[in-house]
C-alpha cells in the first residue's frame, strides 16, 4: 500500500522548536511539504481539547485534528489510531504516525499504521523523507 497519510502527535514532537530562538518548529515546514507533495495530514493528541482553530494558521496545517478529550478514546488505543486513518480518508496501512512516546507508536503500528518514534527534529526528518520518498525539509 503506498504511504499517503502523515499523522503527527502535538507535546513532544510539534513542539520539538527550533535551533534559534523564535524559530518556528522545523516540523511545521514538513507539513507544508507534505501538503505540497499531495500528502494528507493529521494532528493526534491525547490533549483535553478543544482543538486548535481550523481558521487559525496552525489549524490550515491539517486535513484532520484529533483530539483524545474531543473523541472520548486515547493513544495508544488502536481505535483512535483508525479513526484519525478514517477522519483522512485513508486505511491505516497508508498512514504514517510520528509521536515521541514509544508506547504510541506501537499502538499505532498495532492499528496496522507506519510508526516513526521521535527522538530528534533531524532523525524524524530522515525517516518521513525515507518513508515518502520525498524531500520534506
Amino acid at each position: 500500500m503506498e504511504l499517503a497519510g502523515l499523522v503527527l502527535d502535538y507535546g513532544g514532537v510539534l513542539t520539538d522548536w527550533g535551533p534559534e530562538p523564535g524559530d518556528e518548529p522545523p516540523l511545521i515546514e514538513v507539513l507544508r511539504q507534505a501538503r505540497r507533495n499531495g500528502l494528507r495530514t493529521a494532528l493526534l493528541s491525547n490533549a483535553d481539547g478543544p482543538g486548535p482553530d481550523p481558521a487559525s494558521p496552525f489549524g490550515s496545517l491539517f486535513d484532520a485534528m484529533v483530539l483524545s478529550g474531543e473523541v472520548g478514546i486515547a493513544k495508544p488505543d488502536e481505535r483512535i489510531y483508525r479513526l484519525v486513518a478514517d477522519r483522512l480518508g485513508l486505511e491505516p496501512g497508508a498512514c504514517v504516525f510520528v509521536d515521541d512516546l514509544a508506547g504510541n507508536v506501537r499502538g499505532a503500528v498495532v492499528a496496522g499504521m507506519v510508526g516513526v518514534h521521535h527522538t530528534s527534529t533531524g532523525a524524524t526528518i530522515t525517516e518521513l523523507e525515507a518513508l515518502f520518498d520525498v524531500r520534506l525539509s
